[in-house]
Parts: structure tokens; sequence; C-alpha cells
């Protein structure tokens, strides 16, 4: 047997200005059909639901012409036979036309159970798409490193785009660089960052993650220009807990080296009233402003 040919595939990483070219897997479109509809918007199931079905229903109209016994369908009428076929595999049965041989009678036998099974398997595909539970995460354009506390820190800023609350909410930050090996081979190593708070109780609106650039931290010692030439990369990721529908809900984000800003910290969003009343002001959540460079840190960066 002639083995099958690998394809090459293209995917975009989620957040990333780059495309990752695969080359050598095996396609199984079929079996991964199911995810694939999940995963995409709601036009594309809409749409492949609507190519499916006027597919399925074409392919019975053929077998109609060909052994014909519809009767009241005008000869070799393609329509006439489609119509029928809609007709009988969305169970409506006008009357007016109808199969009068057994053959034709055992077609519709057969469009019956694939009506059937098309029907279970897409009130399925639906209901599971209505059901998934998804988050509205915004993260900050970029990542800024200024100094917290007389220390250099990396902050970056997310929130909930939504009304509910994420419940039991849990963040990684990833530092993924370009180094090389003893061996002179060049490696993508990640490294997980150590947060100041990598858990909140319950996440709504906002919430500024830091992490502190100390002798351990893979940014000590780094520069704007060492971090491009090692292609640093920081992957972060955020799970929790929708109260609403009490379904597990993740959101990812990447940030490049492009992406880091030195010398500036987020604008503050939130604000207190004369009353004590508190105020979070979510119009300059992606802006930043400059901060003074300090002995630890010269880094007066726009």
């Amino acid at each position: 047997m002639k083995p099958r040919r690998p394809h090459r595939q293209t995917i975009r990483a989620p957040g990333a200005n780059y495309k990752i070219h695969i080359v050598g897997d095996q396609r199984k479109p079929l079996r991964d059909f199911y995810h694939a509809i999940l995963r995409r918007p709601w036009w594309f199931a809409l749409a492949s639901i609507t190519a499916i079905f006027l597919g399925a229903n074409a392919v019975f109209a053929v077998l109609y012409l060909l052994c014909g016994g519809i009767a009241h369908a005008a000869p070799a009428s393609f329509a006439d036979a489609f119509f029928f076929s809609v007709q009988t595999m969305g169970t409506i049965g006008y009357g007016a036309m109808y199969p009068e041989t057994r053959l034709a009678n055992v077609i519709v036998v057969a469009e019956s159970l694939t009506s059937l099974t098309l029907t279970a398997l897409f009130t399925g595909l639906v209901f599971a798409k209505f059901s998934r539970s998804t988050a509205r995460m915004i993260f900050s354009r970029e990542a800024v490193i200024s100094p917290m506390d007389g220390q250099p820190a990396l902050t970056l800023r997310l929130g909930n785009q939504r009304g509910n609350q994420i419940v039991d909410a849990r963040i990684t930050v990833n530092f993924t660089r370009k180094e090389r090996t003893a061996e002179g081979h060049e490696i993508y190593r990640a490294l997980d960052l150590p947060l100041v708070r990598h858990h909140v109780l319950s996440l709504s609106r906002s919430w500024s993650v830091t992490h502190r650039i100390d002798a351990s931290s893979p940014f000590h010692g780094q520069t704007p220009e060492s971090i491009t030439a090692q292609e640093v990369e920081i992957v972060v990721m955020v799970i929790g807990i929708d109260d609403t529908t009490m379904q597990p809900v993740h959101a990812s984000h990447r940030y490049f080296a492009g992406d880091i800003l030195w010398g500036r910290r987020h604008a503050d969003v939130l604000s207190e009233l004369p009353n004590g009343d508190l105020v979070l002001d979510l119009g300059p959540f992606h802006d930043t402003v400059p901060t003074a460079p300090t002995e630890r840190f010269p880094y007066p960066r726009p």
C-alpha cells in the first residue's frame, strides 16, 4: 500500500504575530471535526451544518433521479428530486410527491435514517457550542519594566470583560528565550516567572500581575537590546471558574520583546472619591506613563 502523504499545516499561535508551519502531520479531518466546530466561530459552524445538509440532500436527489419512482415529480427534474429529498429529510411530508416504487421507498428509508443521525449530531454540536463556557479576558497591550519598592519589576495588567466573577483565578507566566547549549545547538528554553501573587479568590475587572526582577530572575542583567537578540517571549495563562456556569475557563496572551516597555508603568485606573467610594476607570487600561530612572534601574525609555 502506498503510504499517505504527510501534509503541511499552518496555524497561528494565540496572541502571536507569527505562524507555525507543521510539516509531516497526518490529517484526520473526520476524527477532529467535532473539536474543529467547537473552536471555530458560529458562522463557520452554521455554514458547515448548512453545507452538510444541502450536500446530503443533493446526494439523495441524484439517487431519486437514477431510480425514479417519485409520484408527481417532473421527469429528469433535479429540482423536484431535491425538494422531495428536503421534505423527506426534514420530515415535512407535504404529500404532493411521494415514493411509488419499492426502490424509491428503500431510498426513503435510508434517507430517514441519515436524517435521524445528522439531526442528533447537529443538535449535540449546537448544544455543546452553546454550553461551552469561555472567558472574555483583556490583557494590556504591553508589559512594563519599572522600579517598584526600589527594585525592578515586570508588570502586566489583565481584566475580565464580562460582568461576572472568575473565582479561584490562577495565573502562570512563562519566559522563553533562545539559548545555545554546550553542544552548540540552539534551543528555546522555557522558564517559569515567580510572581508576587499568582492567585486571587475572585477576578472581576482588573488585576496587575508583578514579577520582581532579582538575582534569580531570567530578566536579571538584561537590557532591551539583549531580550530582542534572545527573541524573548512572555506567555501568560489565566485559569479560573466562571461563577455563572461553574465551569473552568481560561485565557492566554503573548508578549514579545517589542511589547515590553522599559522605564514605564501602567497608568492608574483606580481612584477614590471624597466620600470614600472607589472609581475604576478602564479608559486608560492600556496607557503607560514614564518612570524616573534610578541607580538600580537606569532606563528612562519611552
